[in-house]
């Protein structure tokens, strides 16, 4: 039984944000039914080819992990009444609507609260529901861009640059609402209120402004692309080796420096004088000398330093990596719908001595469990057809 057990999550989200945060918390043991429009297309979901046997993308197979799927047409009156009964039921909402979607739907949060006054209701969005920016459309770049923190990413002479991964989405919007809905829980635990949570992606990059924000408060410049201890400005930075691939060093505190500086047989670099008085010409002149080795060679010259160093990996490399391996975080996951099938995923980074996350079953397809879902509400064969827009 995992730890969240007796929670149960109606999800009307799509794309990235919403869809992780509910599977964050289903391997941690909530109940989560995703909400699907029938003939909704979704980028996420759709993205790449579909595992052979199960009919479902493997962003599909890793979003809807652990979770039951139910179509639901909410333009149609029979619909929202379904959502209405499910309410009665499932006590937490998550949606990722822009503001107003889900009140004109007949769904929005007051709505629902007289259905179940103890509802927690989550709304992810990218703006937030208050605002100028609150009805505009956006992307993970877009939050990122607006929040001050791609200004200072990048290089000097190549502008800021982009990751391959959605910071905002994921580390901003979903693992936000993940806290949002377990506080509001705690809370209805104790006095028994429900609440509505407003979870902004722009909002949740804000904070990502650490060091250097926090610096910029007490009176310090602004953070510049490639002039700061973290962003390039020192030896803390991404080095190219003989061979084109790429090593990280992040030798800052002074041990890890002295490491390096033994590594590199940089005798003279110990004082960091070098680094202050003439630092651009140091920085090339580590440069140079990484790409004099290949990536193997430098692995084995820091094998025994503690020195913060480490390789760029593939992703192939790192689905093969030892380490990452023993902590489980490449798990292969069974499909329960295709017998026989299973496939790798990555895996919940949450470590819990009594209740571990599970893997019980890889996602189904769309509206999977519809007639199930919809027949336990009371409905005949006329409504179902109806709610799920003939998909069933």
């Amino acid at each position: 039984m995992g730890a969240l057990h007796g929670l149960k999550i109606l999800d009307f989200s799509t794309l990235l944000p919403g869809p992780y945060a509910t599977m964050v918390l289903a391997d941690l043991g909530a109940e989560v039914l995703h909400v699907v429009r029938p003939g909704a297309y979704d980028l996420v979901t759709e993205w790449g080819r579909k595992v052979p046997g199960a009919e479902v993308t493997g962003p599909a197979a890793w979003l809807g992990r652990n979770k039951k799927s139910v179509y639901l047409d909410l333009k149609q009156p029979a619909a929202v009444e379904a959502v209405k009964r499910l309410v009665l039921d499932y006590d937490i909402v998550l949606e990722q609507f822009r503001p107003g979607v889900m009140e004109r739907l007949g769904l929005g949060y007051e709505t629902l609260r007289a259905v179940n006054p103890g509802l927690i209701y989550c709304a992810i969005t990218g703006y937030g529901q208050t605002g100028p920016l609150r009805d505009r459309a956006g992307h993970d770049c877009n939050y990122l861009a607006r929040s001050g923190m791609l200004e200072a990413a990048g290089r000097i002479d190549g502008g800021p640059s982009l990751y391959n991964f959605q910071i905002a989405d994921v580390a901003s919007g979903a693992n936000n609402a993940v806290i949002g809905i377990l506080a509001a829980a705690w809370h209805r635990a104790g006095t028994g209120e429900g609440q509505y949570i407003d979870i902004s992606m722009a909002d949740g990059v804000v904070p990502f402004h650490t060091m250097s924000g926090a610096a910029y408060f007490a009176g310090e410049s602004a953070p510049r692309r490639e002039r700061e201890m973290l962003n390039g400005g020192g030896v803390y930075d991404l080095y190219e080796t003989a061979d084109g691939r790429y090593l990280s060093i992040c030798s800052l505190e002074p041990k890890f420096y002295r490491a390096l500086c033994q590594g590199l047989n940089r005798p003279e670099w110990l004082d960091g004088k070098a680094w202050q008085e003439k630092p651009e010409e140091t920085k090339r002149e580590l440069r140079e000398q990484i790409r004099g080795k290949t990536l193997a060679e430098w692995l084995e010259v820091f094998e025994g330093l503690d020195a913060c160093v480490e390789p760029v990996l593939s992703l192939a490399e790192a689905v093969a990596d030892a380490h990452l391996n023993e902590r489980g975080m490449w798990p292969t996951v069974p499909f329960a719908h295709a017998e026989g099938v299973s496939i790798r995923q990555p895996g919940n980074p949450i470590r819990m001595s009594e209740t571990p996350p599970e893997y019980r079953h890889a996602g189904y397809p769309d509206g999977w469990h519809s007639r199930e879902v919809l027949e336990a509400l009371g409905c005949d064969e006329g409504e179902i057809l109806e709610i799920t827009g003939g998909k069933v």
